[in-house]
């Protein structure tokens, strides 16, 4: 009988994982640019507040529905943004807890980078917490992130997501972690009817 041990096991095959977070992954889009959001509930998105700047914002969905999307809630400095949709009838992103990532996890991102509708790159968790004492909190992660990626979600390798991408910082993508948005998103609809 052999044994297979952790630094022989195969990789994991990510392609139902990203077929099922382009499910759950957006465009916005807005008269300057587009950028991802994460399919938060049938009738909401989150996404960064950078992408979401414009007035008018249109969502994409995976099928290629357009909708009118209204941002209900942006927070500059979080750089966090809530948009509310006509309901959909799609499935929802699955959230882990963030928490419990750990430096050398594998991770994918999902995107429209450059205006390529849901590509996917794969890096491992870098580090964890802010850039600078006292700063917020980050996932750095070692993987390629380009313009259409804010707001993308950062995931496992299950498809949970565990951070919203936000920008690159000396060559590392930077992600929101997952648990603060969810403390976003309660503060926000706590807030808004």
């Amino acid at each position: 009988m052999s044994v297979l041990h952790a630094a022989e096991a195969p990789p994991p095959h990510l392609a139902p994982v990203a077929e099922r977070l382009r499910e759950v992954t957006v465009e916005v889009g807005s008269g300057d640019g587009s950028g991802a959001g994460i399919l938060w509930a049938p009738d909401l998105v989150v996404t960064n507040a950078h992408v979401a700047r414009a007035t008018a914002l249109q969502v994409r969905l995976a099928d290629g529905r357009r909708l009118a999307a209204e941002c209900v809630v942006a927070d500059r400095r979080a750089d966090l943004a809530l948009l509310r949709v006509p309901r959909t009838r799609v499935a929802l992103a699955s959230l882990a807890d963030s928490d419990g990532v750990r430096v050398g996890a594998l991770v994918i991102a999902l995107g429209h980078p450059l205006g390529l509708r849901g590509m996917l790159t794969a890096g491992i968790v870098h580090a964890l917490g802010p850039l600078s004492p006292g700063g917020r909190p980050w996932i750095h992660a070692d993987l390629r992130l380009a313009p259409g990626n804010s707001g993308g979600p950062l995931a496992d390798t299950s498809g949970h997501v565990v951070g919203l991408n936000t920008m690159i910082a000396g060559g590392l993508a930077l992600a929101i972690p997952i648990n603060d948005v969810r403390r976003f998103v309660s503060a926000a609809q706590a807030r808004v009817p």
